[in-house]
């Protein structure tokens, strides 16, 4: 009997120590505000269907910078420039993995592409090769011709189409489509019904919420809802489609390079300091054509949109136009050189609706400091661009306005130095 209670006594002792390290290390280190949460679901339960408003709103009660809990993962919300920049250039090292997904894991074969994969030696040899080989400006203005065809060809549809209703979001979308299969796969595919039910299958998936990863326990809820059938069937749908183009590549020989044909050159000689496999290739061929699409088309309807609201900008936009080619039957990309208030367009609408209003999410690899705030390693970030891009003191009182003259005298670039516009 006195052996138990000595041992009891031990276990309290140990426990009561426990409690008071654990104490004592909160408030050694202050953590970002966050809101109340549930037991088991964090502060799911907080976020609506459109995720960026709910998490602006919960920004404006509790600052720029709050921590919420999916399930057992914690995750820092972003929502200023100054913290924005704090995280992609002050500590960029240790904020440049991205977090782990069902759903992007059975998509991009294993996280075997760029814009998800965890940072290192993998990431940088193949964000070397997109930045380099891909995306290069010999490699950009090489496919001037096909942007021209696309767009010429566009043009007439709608000229054939004037006295009828036209569908522009289907255009729009079958413009890029046809660009970037162009360019990246060697030939159109946005004509085949199959293909276009694949993307928007894609598309619908991308945006879908996986309850398994973030409450592990609660994972079979993604086989009861259909989203693990979903998953299984549109990879591998993808996977076919890809595999058929990297073949045909192997096979032909087509008269333009494209993305796939440069991936196939280095793979043969073996340039990297690790072997570039086929799952690779195709991982990466579908990072640009994801990218490339959705993102563009999007803009897109955004700036259509906001001219149907305000017509005077529609209207500036027209006589910047037709003064600048004048009697020219269409405008060429050196002519959009000079288009001041058109760049003022663009910018004005990526600051309003970025194609992505939550920037791709990373993950700290390690514990770090940020603006007073102990951030501990593991933590997922999401950064909030849509609201960054309407805070009233960095763009003023009119700052949910479309105005595309505050661009005009501002010096603001959305290539990734200005923090306050940063919509890739």
């Amino acid at each position: 009997m006195m052996m138990m209670m000595i041992l009891l006594l031990c276990l309290i002792i140990f426990i009561t120590i426990l409690f008071f390290n654990k104490q004592a290390k909160r408030k050694k280190s202050k953590t970002p505000p966050s809101p109340p949460r549930l037991p088991l679901i964090g502060n799911l339960h907080q976020i609506g269907h459109h995720s960026h408003r709910s998490l602006r709103s919960l920004s404006h009660r509790y600052g720029p910078l709050l921590i919420l809990h999916f399930g057992r993962v914690p995750v820092l919300v972003v929502s200023s420039a100054d913290a924005a920049r704090d995280v992609l250039k002050t500590h960029d090292r240790i904020f440049a993995s991205r977090p782990q997904s069902k759903i992007f894991k059975k998509i991009f074969y294993d996280w075997r592409d760029v814009a998800l994969y965890p940072y290192g030696e993998y990431w940088r040899q193949m964000k070397s090769v997109c930045v380099l080989q891909l995306l290069s400006n010999k490699m950009v203005r090489s496919f001037r011709e096909v942007r021209h065809e696309e767009i010429s060809l566009m043009m007439e549809n709608i000229r054939k189409s004037c006295s009828l209703r036209v569908n522009l979001s289907e255009i729009l979308t079958n413009l890029t489509n046809n660009v970037i299969c162009s360019v990246a796969l060697g030939r159109k595919y946005g004509g085949a019904t199959d293909f276009k039910e694949l993307m928007k299958r894609l598309v619908r998936l991308l945006g879908e919420f996986s309850v398994g990863t973030y409450v592990p326990w609660l994972a079979w809820i993604d086989w009861i809802r259909g989203l693990d059938g979903q998953l299984n069937k549109t990879a591998n749908d993808l996977d076919e489609f890809l595999e058929r183009v990297v073949q045909d590549h192997v096979d032909g020989d087509g008269d333009m390079i494209d993305f796939v044909d440069v991936l196939l050159a280095i793979q043969k000689e073996k340039s990297l300091r690790f072997e570039i496999d086929r799952l690779s290739i195709k991982a990466i061929i579908f990072d640009v054509f994801v990218a490339g699409t959705d993102t563009t088309y999007t803009l897109l309807e955004w700036a259509m949109t906001e001219f149907l609201c305000h017509r005077e900008c529609l209207n500036k936009l027209q006589e910047e136009v037709r003064t600048i080619c004048k009697d020219k039957s269409s405008v060429s990309e050196e002519d959009l050189q000079e288009m001041s208030y058109l760049r003022a367009v663009i910018k004005e609408t990526l600051r309003l609706h970025p194609p992505i209003p939550l920037l791709v999410p990373r993950e700290s690899t390690e514990d770090v400091r940020l603006r007073d705030y102990h951030i501990p390693a593991g933590t997922q970030v999401m950064i909030n661009v849509w609201a960054i891009g309407r805070v009233a003191a960095t763009w003023g009182p009119d700052a949910e306005e479309f105005k595309p003259e505050r661009h005009l005298d501002s010096s603001v670039d959305f290539r990734g130095q200005d923090f306050k516009l940063i919509p890739f």
